[in-house]
């Protein structure tokens, strides 16, 4: 062993469990929210439209980089772009982080770039719509890598039997600290003109304060988290590039040595990839379908963040009732029932009110416990790799649903048949956790399992 894997090894493990450790991990959650919701699902989707609007031609088209795209299908098409990049990028870095002690410093340099790029998109306005599509991406990407890295800290963190509440815990913060700074950013905005401003400088400040907050809040878990020892020490002459790039080929080829942690791996991918579809793209939906206002828009994605608080813990309740699993089923059947809702019976504010109320009930039990319980299906040692492939749809970040709504909006013009259309995700991811056997995924994992048995 060379002495740089020598001296990874030196180290002692810090205690699973500890307190210190888990609070600082729940405000990444806080920090990170304020991205997902002042810039994912409320302000940018609606002000990069009418920005990219503003710069099309007759038909209504935008031209970046020569490519000939409808303006209303922009945002969604940039969200895709940014999570191929993230297919792309996230696994190597995974990889790399499970084979050294630098995973807290890539997690905050990643959350850093993310955060400066998201204050960046002050600078978007007039007909500069490409700008921000390219900041957009950059924050996205970055965002994605820095959640591989936070994720990955859950198992050295929890104990399996901790894991479903801690990870609940986690989001259930976040919903706070992103509804805090979109409430104080409503008040900004529904006020713009007695503070002197226009509302489109009212949005470029909420765009620009979520990457303040998140740079700021992200020194909490970088002051309490801590590196462990790495399970898997670098082979002489290797760096950790080519160890990273090796290491995912092995890990792909030997995927199948773990069938019940790929079968649950596929099915969320596909499930979340229409939950993150739905939130990125309502507030565009509730203001060119519905014709609402920004004020009216982030009112309700307000709602979504404290309802979902307590939406969070009563799934959380109900995992401990009938197992995680069973908790994530019911949630997928009532998104999948929603989006019926929104096809057939969304008509004005107060129908918007309803689908916000609904979300908010489902939306923190979907994920929080997908969370948890990837978590116990993850083999040792490979934690940041195997979680860089979950955060490929993790928060935010989705690529084939916006681009299948997006198709679908360009070639019909409207919106509630592209909506109807990310109905077949929840459908496909369902019928795949169906199949899931938690309790093998864990054993084929070698994890020690949670106190209670679920199929």
């Amino acid at each position: 062993m060379d002495a740089q894997a020598q001296n990874i090894a030196a180290p002692t493990t810090p205690p699973i469990n500890a307190s210190r450790e888990q609070v600082g991990w729940y405000f990444y959650d806080w920090a990170n929210s304020a991205f997902s919701t002042t810039v994912v699902t409320v302000f940018l989707g609606p002000y990069l439209t009418t920005v990219a609007k503003a710069a099309a031609d007759a038909d209504g088209f935008v031209y970046p980089l020569g490519i000939r795209v409808f303006a209303g299908s922009f945002f969604a098409y940039v969200v895709s772009l940014s999570v191929v990049l993230q297919v792309l990028f996230l696994p190597i870095l995974g990889a790399i982080a499970d084979y050294s002690r630098l995973k807290k410093q890539m997690f905050a340099i990643f959350a850093y770039i993310g955060a400066l790029a998201t204050v960046g998109l002050y600078f978007l306005q007039g007909t500069n719509y490409l700008l921000g599509g390219v900041l957009f991406i950059v924050s996205n990407v970055s965002f994605g890598a820095s959640i591989v890295f936070y994720n990955s800290f859950l198992p050295e963190i929890a104990t399996p039997d901790r894991r479903d509440h801690v990870s609940s815990m986690g989001w259930a913060i976040g919903y706070i600290g992103g509804g805090l700074l979109l409430a104080l950013n409503l008040v900004l905005f529904s006020r713009a003109s007695s503070f002197g401003l226009t509302e489109g400088q009212a949005v470029r400040i909420s765009l620009a304060s979520a990457g303040v907050w998140w740079g700021i809040f992200t020194l909490i878990p970088l002051t309490r988290l801590r590196n462990r020892q790495p399970a898997k020490s670098l082979q002489p002459g290797r760096g950790y590039l080519r160890t990273g790039l090796s290491q995912l080929i092995h890990t792909a080829s030997s995927a199948r040595a773990y069938p019940q942690t790929v079968l649950f791996l596929l099915a969320y991918l596909i499930y979340n990839d229409g939950i993150q579809t739905v939130i990125t793209l309502s507030s565009q939906f509730g203001q060119e379908e519905l014709g609402l206002g920004i004020g009216t828009l982030t009112t309700v994605v307000l709602m979504v963040q404290f309802v979902g608080f307590f939406g969070n813990m009563i799934f959380d309740w109900l995992a401990k009732v009938i197992g995680a699993k069973g908790a994530v089923m019911i949630s997928l059947a009532i998104w999948g029932g929603t989006l019926g809702y929104v096809y057939y019976f969304l008509h004005g504010t107060l129908g918007f009110y309803i689908l916000g109320l609904i979300i908010a009930l489902v939306l923190g039990g979907s994920q929080a416990l997908s969370r948890s319980l990837y978590s116990q299906m993850v083999p040792r040692g490979q934690e940041a790799e195997y979680f860089s492939l979950y955060e490929v749809s993790d928060k935010g970040t989705s690529w084939l649903g916006p681009l299948i709504f997006g198709v679908a909006l360009a070639r019909t013009r409207n919106y509630r048949i592209a909506v109807l259309s990310l109905v077949i995700f929840f459908i496909i991811g369902l019928a795949l956790l169906s199949l899931v056997n938690v309790r093998r995924a864990s054993l084929e994992a070698r994890h020690e399992l949670p106190g209670d048995d679920q199929a």
